[in-house]
């Protein structure tokens, strides 16, 4: 008999997907993916890339933009979908990422067929990322409108889905009430085995050498942002230098203005901004700025960091922070919604209310003085990131149970 047949479905495959598709291939599955012009190349799988014939309207209702974008999506992967179906692949479950709109016609290439989404955010005009920091957000009911339009294809796809599957329930709770029977909430998993508390020594821009003798705080970003808290954080930077001249901070993380809270006016980004508002009164030499850095280097920064610090606005959790929890860094992080998903203050870290700058900054200080203190905490960190977000004992065996409950096995 042949092996049952899945199609996945992602503007960047393999996106979040890379690793179920290669459970999926063990498994004994074949495996098949729908993606856009930047999708990757995966062995084993038969990714074929979309082309849009044509971009957004000029001049288009300003918020009909991204339901027009999403379809025109959703048109290119219907139509590269049809032509997998004219080969004879016929994929017996469906695997995508909703967010762009490629998903939304799927259901009509493929009728009958299973369909399992990512549901890795659903927007809000409250209640999560949107208005929560006032110092650079002046809402407008317009501005609460458009935040709703935004849903429009990420809405038309969920209702076609037979199941939602969301990394945490913060994320999970952002999806409309209609959807929420239909939701499975488990991670799709770190690569822990990598992670490990380990000596070791780092050489930063400035030609220091770091080993973690001595206190390190790291902190990262993909990009600088305002919405992963990197004001808060420079803020609370003056203090702590001046309070442990011994303190050295790693910074890793990209600085193109780019980001999930929107681009600075004028081309500025936001390390340019905050050492505007604060270089005056850091040690610039203790700060060392590495851009973005291969991931072993990440790690490496990650397993000799005496305290990491994780903000975020109500948002998608981010891999690296599991990843500091595996390293058994202590982690100081904002008491907003995603983080509480990951640590419960005081067992497994330190949350602080995300404005508080003071509160991170005598965080971080009580951090260098103490490290003995949070010895505990630092390996209930790991032992929770192993129990919730190992990619190898979590994250893909519950996305296989999912598919077999679903299709069967191969």
């Amino acid at each position: 008999m042949a092996a049952k047949r899945i199609l996945f479905v992602h503007q960047n495959f393999p996106g979040q997907f890379p690793h179920i598709a290669d459970g999926c291939l063990a498994a004994g599955y074949k495996v098949a993916a729908v993606a856009g012009p930047t999708g990757k190349n995966r062995p084993g799988v038969d990714v074929r890339r979309w082309k849009l014939g044509r971009g957004s309207t000029a001049g288009i209702f300003e918020p009909a933009t991204r339901a027009e974008a999403d379809l025109l999506r959703a048109d290119a992967a219907a139509h590269l979908a049809a032509q997998f179906k004219a080969d004879g692949f016929i994929p017996d479950l469906i695997i995508g990422h909703p967010g762009w709109g490629e998903t939304i016609h799927m259901h009509e290439v493929f009728p009958g067929v299973p369909i399992v989404l990512f549901g890795e955010f659903f927007y809000k005009s409250r209640g999560a990322d949107v208005g929560f920091d006032l110092e650079f957000e002046n809402r407008t009911f317009a501005d609460d409108l458009r935040s709703s339009a935004k849903n429009i294809g990420m809405a038309g796809a969920c209702s076609t889905a037979d199941v939602i599957v969301c990394p945490t329930p913060f994320q999970a709770s952002t999806h409309p009430k209609a959807f929420q029977p239909m939701i499975r909430v488990f991670h799709e998993g770190v690569d822990i085995a990598k992670t490990a508390r380990k000596s070791g020594s780092l050489k930063m821009p400035n030609g220091t050498v770091l080993d973690g003798s001595t206190p390190v705080i790291t902190f990262i970003n993909r990009n600088f942002e305002r919405l992963r808290g990197f004001h808060i954080f420079m803020r609370a930077l003056p203090t702590l230098l001046q309070a442990r001249p011994d303190a050295q901070v790693i910074v890793i993380g990209g600085d193109d203005g780019k980001g999930y809270g929107g681009q600075l006016p004028d081309g500025q980004t936001w390390k340019n901004k905050m050492l505007a508002e604060v270089g005056d009164h850091l040690d610039l030499n203790r700060i060392h700025f590495t851009g973005k850095v291969p991931h072993p280097q990440m790690l490496a920064a990650l397993s000799m960091s005496w305290a990491h610090v994780y903000y975020t606005y109500p948002f998608v959790l981010s891999w690296s922070l599991v990843e500091a929890m595996a390293c058994e860094c202590l982690i100081l992080g904002s008491d907003t919604a995603p983080v509480r998903d990951a640590i419960t203050s005081g067992e497994e870290g330190i949350l602080n209310d995300f404005f508080d700058v003071d509160a991170l900054s005598r965080a971080m200080i009580d951090a260098c003085a103490n490290p003995d203190r949070y010895t505990g905490l630092r390996k209930a960190a790991r032992e929770k990131a192993l129990r919730l977000f190992d990619r190898e004992t979590v994250g893909v065996p519950k996305w296989l149970a999912l598919i077999q409950e679903l299709i069967g096995p191969a």
